[in-house]
């Protein structure tokens, strides 16, 4: 059977396209690639893309938590260290962290972009999640930004 390589990207709805870019690449880091009419091209690393936002207008109807769609797409960062670099600067631009969520393989931390698309930034000990459990908690914790 032939399968995917991997999740190429994702392709979201938002109210103000000035607002989430802004959001995703002061916040987030990423940068354009591309702006196309009402969509603009982001990316983390040398591809075109692993993220489009296209803008909908100010009179779209917000994302409702309650109906069937995307729950939150992820961001996996390199190292636990730059998990807990993302975590101060999130913090440092006033993005509300919404939880933290950890395994014993992997941590991650769940936020919202400001039409309240779910993302999360996490790291995965590849080492660790070969071992087969899921069970307990990862045995590191991020520390709160000093304000």
């Amino acid at each position: 059977m032939v399968k995917p390589m991997q999740l190429g990207h994702a392709n979201i709805r938002v109210s103000d396209l000035e607002r989430a870019e802004k959001f995703y690449t002061e916040a987030l880091g990423l940068h354009v690639t591309r702006r196309r009419g009402s969509t603009t091209f982001m990316s983390a690393r040398e591809h075109s893309h692993e993220l489009a936002i296209r803008a909908m207008g100010p009179d779209a109807l917000p994302a409702d938590q309650n109906l069937v769609g995307t729950n939150h797409f992820a961001w996996e960062m390199a190292s636990f260290e730059d998990l807990q670099s993302m975590y101060n600067q999130l913090k440092a631009h006033g993005v509300e962290i919404e939880r933290v969520r950890s395994n014993v393989f992997s941590i991650g931390i769940y936020f919202s972009d400001p039409d309240g698309n779910g993302n999360e930034a996490y790291f995965e000990d590849l080492e660790m999640f070969r071992k087969g459990s899921w069970e307990g908690e990862y045995h590191r914790s991020l520390e709160e930004v000093a304000v």
